[in-house]
């Protein structure tokens, strides 16, 4: 069990990691241009709920999952405030509005769950329940991406070893969820994340022989890592 969760938390990194390259891109022109935090400031909050999700006193047994949700959450952080160094005042200030937003309902979320919600059971099915909403949102949003390359033929904007990574993401924790002790919250989302990922895939098979393929990912808005 702890190998195949440093084998899941080794694939959540390289998830996490491909994102980098945009964030090279905006330190080396020094302007963040037209990237925007919306995707950043989400996987943060969803990041941060799973953390919460795999605390004993939440979810029994299910700690070795939390590294990889709480190294993701640290480079959240590191990305938007990458962004945040670079943004416009306004742009500072949409980030500012929408992290104060989403640290008063994480604050709300855990003062529920540990004040008005009794025993592990209720408390994993309402922390489960919104980072499933969260990280289904997350695996259906590479559909624009997708609809794109059906229409221009062309997987420049669907990068393969991040589609590879996602689908390989969803996979392991999919798996995971069905191993003893089963956890539906985690097998629900994951399970969509990997036929999306495999969707991607199929796709990317499709159109890379066009030959117009490229590096330039700053479009592309991945899933999250895990739950």
């Amino acid at each position: 069990m702890v190998s195949a969760s440093i084998a899941r938390n080794v694939i959540c990194m390289i998830v996490v990691r491909v994102w980098n390259p945009t964030f090279y891109k905006i330190i080396k022109k020094k302007a963040v241009e037209e990237f925007k935090p919306d995707p950043y400031i989400v996987t943060a909050l969803n990041c941060a709920l799973w953390v919460f999700y795999r605390m004993p006193f939440v979810r029994p047994n299910s700690l070795l999952g939390a590294p990889s949700n709480g190294i993701g959450l640290v480079l959240e952080f590191v990305y938007l405030a990458i962004f945040f160094a670079y943004a416009s005042k306004e742009g500072r200030k949409k980030v500012a509005l929408y992290l104060t937003i989403e640290v008063i309902f994480f604050t709300a979320v855990v003062l529920v769950t540990m004040l008005a919600l009794h025993g592990t059971t209720q408390r994993s099915l309402i922390v489960g329940v919104l980072g499933n909403i969260l990280n289904v949102m997350m695996s259906v949003s590479p559909l624009t991406i997708m609809a794109k390359v059906i229409k221009t033929k062309s997987v420049k904007y669907m990068p393969f070893w991040l589609s590879l990574a996602n689908f390989l993401n969803g996979l392991c924790w999919t798996t995971y969820a069905l191993i003893h002790p089963f956890d539906i919250y985690i097998l629900i989302s994951n399970s969509i994340g990997a036929v999306s990922g495999l969707v991607q895939l199929i796709l990317y098979a499709c159109y890379c022989y066009r030959g117009e393929n490229n590096d330039d990912n700053s479009h592309y808005i991945p899933r999250d890592v895990e739950t």
